[in-house]
């Protein structure tokens, strides 16, 4: 079976090929490293870590590159050209790169706390100043950007009109520069740019500005956009297979990207293949700082947020993110993250049993259909909520089977491992809670064994042991369940 990933560019679901078999080469926006990581970024990483996992599991080589945004990031729409790093860093009272420094560690712990692979480069604006003014001279000399007062913008309407490009601007985002024209707010600075929606290469550093770098158009800093197109280039080369991010930042960001690399590579489009996370809202409303609704990931892994009702182990979390397809919304609840936190307790519990699972000389259960079901799932563009229904039914069945209400042989035993592994481990990237997790393996050892002996003693109409079981089991806290499809428990 093959990889079908929706493009955002073609707006259509398409076959992956990668332009050098057994190579793909991705590269993902990452943070601005201004502040601490919130609950909306938890998605685009868990979501691109779920590709990568799956593109190396099919075995692929994968260059991921993930960026940094430590320098530039100025506001262009509502406010005048603000560096974010640079506010930041005198709100904080903290040099620049010590606020860059401590942001990037909170990040990178958030994202091992997600059991996130680590990309293989993850570049840094700051370390790629010199790329960067290379790319804008190149788009100088080829006539599609100008300096003003220090000030380097990207000539949009000029590109929109001349430019032969295989992608037009507009065309990923589906907007319409003479629309953007209309809707552009006119901002302070904004009359010494020929066109309202041209954006910003380089910027003049006023005399306040802390974070400043020598360029041929005098002491600046580079715009958001260039920092993109300048990394995955350095990494990735003219062309490459995958641009992801969240679907926030098609517009102006992504479109951007296009145009600017497309000036500089002969106007190849940078990615093949555009894809694009949904957002996460907060009971129905979009999370903002304007609603209070901000989440940060310690707040939701402590619990202390005014919204949260208890604290979220981070697998929670992950497995929340999962349980719904990447390009749909995705709406925050307590109620949401309690459910996804019981039903991967439920799944784990499961898991945890094959082991200890009865073998027999015949099998009633088809583990090949649950193997071709999981992979039909995943490979059709990321069915990561497809995917998990199956395994939930694979927990049924794992419980029928330790209850003897359904048979299996060695030999599909080590199918059903081997397939829940694959799934549930390598590419979804669940794993068991570092806090207690020895502890837990060995409850869960305990009470599948008692689960086995109770089911024995129903066998033999032994109904008198089978009975002081589950009380004793209940005396203790562990509440048994018996369900059409075996034995489950929980703790009470």
């Amino acid at each position: 079976m093959d990889l079908v990933l929706y493009n955002t560019l073609s707006r259509k679901k398409e076959k992956f090929e990668s332009i050098t078999k057994g190579h793909v080469g991705m590269y993902v926006c990452g943070p601005t490293v201004s502040g601490e990581s919130h609950l909306g970024h938890a998605r685009p990483y868990i979501t691109f870590d779920l590709l990568y996992r799956l593109l190396t599991h099919m075995g692929n080589k994968v260059r991921y590159v993930r960026n940094i945004t430590d320098a530039g990031h100025f506001e262009e729409e509502g406010r005048e050209g603000e560096d974010k790093i640079s506010s930041k860093a005198i709100l904080e009272k903290l040099e620049p790169m010590e606020l860059v420094t401590k942001y990037t560690n909170l990040f990178h712990w958030a994202m091992r706390q997600f059991n996130n692979i680590d990309p293989t480069i993850e570049p840094t604006a700051t370390g790629h100043i010199i790329e960067q003014i290379e790319m804008i001279k190149k788009i100088l000399a080829e006539g599609y950007a100008y300096e003003i007062n220090g000030n380097v913008y990207f000539d949009l309407k000029k590109y929109v009109a001349e430019y032969k490009s295989e992608v037009p601007y507009g065309k990923l985002s589906g907007r319409v520069l003479e629309d953007m024209l209309e809707t552009t707010r006119e901002l302070d600075g904004q009359d010494e740019k020929r066109n309202k929606a041209d954006f910003a290469l380089w910027k003049k550093a006023p005399a306040e500005h802390i974070m400043r770098w020598q360029s041929p158009w005098g002491e600046g800093f580079p715009g958001w956009h260039i920092e993109c197109s300048a990394m995955s280039h350095k990494y990735l080369g003219d062309q490459f297979d995958i641009h992801g991010g969240g679907m926030d930042l098609q517009f102006p960001h992504h479109e951007s990207e296009i145009a600017q690399s497309s000036v500089c590579h002969s106007g190849k489009v940078m990615a093949r293949y555009w894809v694009h996370n949904n957002m996460i809202t907060i009971n129905g409303k979009k999370m903002g700082k304007s609603y209070n609704n901000v989440i940060k990931l310690t707040e939701l892994f402590s619990g202390e947020h005014t919204l949260l009702e208890k604290a979220y182990d981070p697998m929670t979390i992950r497995f929340f993110v999962l349980q719904s397809h990447y390009r749909n919304t995705l709406d925050f609840s307590n109620e949401g993250l309690q459910a996804a936190e019981k039903g991967l307790e439920r799944l784990m519990r499961a898991v945890n049993r094959i082991n200890n699972l009865p073998e027999s000389t015949s099998s009633t259960y088809e583990v090949q259909k649950l193997r071709d079901e999981c992979w039909e799932a995943i490979l059709d563009d990321l069915n990561s909520p497809i995917l998990i229904s199956h395994l939930f039914n694979a927990a049924k069945a794992i419980n029928s089977i330790a209850d003897g209400t359904l048979k299996i042989t060695k030999g599909d035993k080590e199918i059903l491992k081997k397939t829940i592994n694959t799934f549930v481990y390598d590419i979804l990237g669940l794993k068991a809670s570092d806090e207690n997790s020895n502890d837990r393996e060995r409850i869960n050892q305990l009470v599948s064994m008692m689960i086995q002996l109770r089911s024995e003693a129903k066998a033999r109409k032994d109904y008198a042991t089978s009975d002081k079981i589950r009380d004793q089991m209940l005396n203790i806290g562990i509440t048994l369940k018996d369900t059409k499809d075996g034995c489950e428990w929980e703790l009470s």
